[in-house]
């Protein structure tokens, strides 16, 4: 076996090329997707994420995440969360099934609802056939395969949905595309990893988990309920098209929040289970991978939301203005919904289940509040204002929460965090100001601009802030003489190992 670190290395390497494939080809779909179906038809579909999100917790109870922190799983543990993943995923399919009618009604009566969800949450289905076998290569390590499944899903996938969209089916595009990535990423799994489950079902190995796997699909359903919540109370009390334009803002701004908190769960929490027995590793790795994890996430995410104007307009053009605002603040959030989760990690992996559960708790009544305060406001930026709050707040009272749990200072949570805020409050300046100049200059050069000029200024607008964004994180990161600013670079050319034995 190589080296813990350079282990670490090889699963973080392969996570993000995973997650930039998988968000490069789900964004080039979903712009295609986007310039195709209506504000109206991407709202349909998101009242039907809104309970497949739901099926899905339901589906793995916790049960896969608990198998991952375990130290040495077995054949018959395996076979057990299989077997019992199946049945609940099909016995929640029968229920979903039978109430589609009741989905339609509350979601203003929308008839076409019925067929769709009948078809769409089969994916949930179908995904739960693949629960073990992901967690069987992420407990190794070995995500290079999980990379390949979800990259090719999502090619396969893509074509579906956009032959679907051109041909006029509008929202059965989303719906083919979800259910063929399904279909076709538990095919490639099944087939590569082997793996069979036994016909054994244990009650032992359930109870064995139980703790953690309850615990964790506590905290998981909490969460998703955190996270799905505006879906619901946009889709009943706005209209389709509102839901429309917030499910494209959200979706657009979890590509960044996402994929880093995904990188980071499926690297991080097995290197932090191999060491959970001793305090004085746990306490290293743990500042760094909060180092890493701020030196990657503070300047990607806020980028997003600066750049969000000319993205939106390079893409788009001008149909997706609404959802422009909506995008920076939740990408702001995003900053600290992936330090939630990460808080949440190191909670997982020394098993302190109460802690998570209060966690998840604490959240979700943020949220509520936030909502009882905005939600007949009439003004959907106002609503997603108070969700950012809700989040920001939620991260402050979880610092002394997770401190106390973890046994650390409070200073071990933030001091990590405060180099790399410092650097990106500087390219923030810098990437605000100078484009701002030219953006100027070009309003008043250019004249009766068209859909196809639009796109040209936002690709000059996008561009040269990605180059003085990149350029100032660059050197700021240099004169601070930042480490990881070193270990990327030594990994990404090669002398990792050379360097960092």
């Amino acid at each position: 076996m190589p080296p813990l670190k350079l282990q670490t290395a090889r699963t973080l390497k392969w996570n993000a090329i995973d997650r930039l494939l998988t968000q490069v080809l789900y964004a080039l779909v979903g712009i295609v997707l986007a310039n195709i179906l209506s504000q109206e038809e991407f709202g349909l579909v998101g009242v039907l994420l809104i309970f497949q999100a739901f099926a899905t917790i339901l589906v793995d109870s916790g049960f896969g995440a608990a198998l991952l922190r375990d130290k040495n799983p077995t054949q018959k543990d395996y076979s057990t969360v299989f077997w019992f993943n199946t049945i609940v995923s099909i016995f929640i399919y029968a229920l979903l099934f039978l109430g589609a009618p009741l989905i339609a009604k509350l979601f203003q009566n929308q008839e076409e609802l019925i067929p769709l969800s009948k078809v769409m949450f089969l994916t949930f289905v179908i995904n739960g056939l693949a629960i073990v076998q992901v967690n069987r290569l992420m407990k190794e390590m070995n995500v290079k395969m999980i990379a390949v499944s979800n990259t090719i899903s999502l090619i396969v996938g893509g074509i579906a949905g956009i032959w679907s969209a051109v041909e006029g089916y509008g929202a059965w595009a989303l719906v083919w595309q979800s259910l063929t990535m399904a279909i076709v990423k538990t095919g490639i799994l099944w087939i590569y990893t082997g793996w069979r489950p036994s016909r054994v079902f244990s009650w032992a190995s359930i109870s064995k988990i139980k703790a953690v796997g309850m615990s964790v699909f506590t905290s998981s359903l909490l969460n998703t309920i955190s996270l799905n919540i505006y879906n619901f109370v946009i889709g009943i009390y706005y209209s389709a098209a509102s839901l429309g334009v917030y499910t494209q803002a959200d979706k657009w701004s979890k590509m960044g929040s996402a994929s880093i908190s995904q990188i980071l769960t499926s690297s991080f929490v097995p290197l932090l289970s191999k060491v959970q027995d001793n305090k004085q590793d746990f306490d290293r790795y743990l500042e760094k991978t909060l180092r890493f994890t701020s030196f990657i996430l503070l300047p990607a995410m806020t980028f997003m939301a600066l750049a969000a104007k000319p993205v939106f307009h390079l893409l788009f053009a001008d149909k997706w203005d609404a959802a422009i605002p909506l995008f920076q603040i939740l990408s702001i959030r995003g900053i600290f919904i992936v330090y939630i989760s990460l808080f949440s990690n190191y909670l997982l992996a020394l098993g302190k289940a109460k802690a998570i559960f209060h966690s998840e708790f604490i959240k979700d009544a943020m949220i509520f509040l936030a909502i009882a305060a905005t939600i007949f406001s009439g003004n959907l930026t106002l609503l997603i204002i108070g969700q950012a709050s809700a989040t920001i707040l939620t991260w402050i009272i979880l610092l002394p929460v997770t401190n106390r749990s973890l046994n650390i200072h409070l200073s071990a949570l933030l001091k990590p965090i405060l180099p790399f805020l410092l650097l990106t409050l500087i390219m923030t300046i810098t990437t605000i100001c100078l484009p701002e100049l030219l953006e100027a200059i070009i309003d008043n050069s250019w004249v009766n601009v068209g859909c196809g000029n639009i796109r040209v200024k936002a690709l000059i607008l996008l561009t040269l802030q990605t180059v003085i964004a990149s350029l100032t994180y660059y050197c700021s990161s240099k004169i601070f003489k930042l480490p990881e600013l070193s270990e990327a670079m030594d990994y990404l050319l090669g002398r990792f190992r050379k360097n960092h034995p």
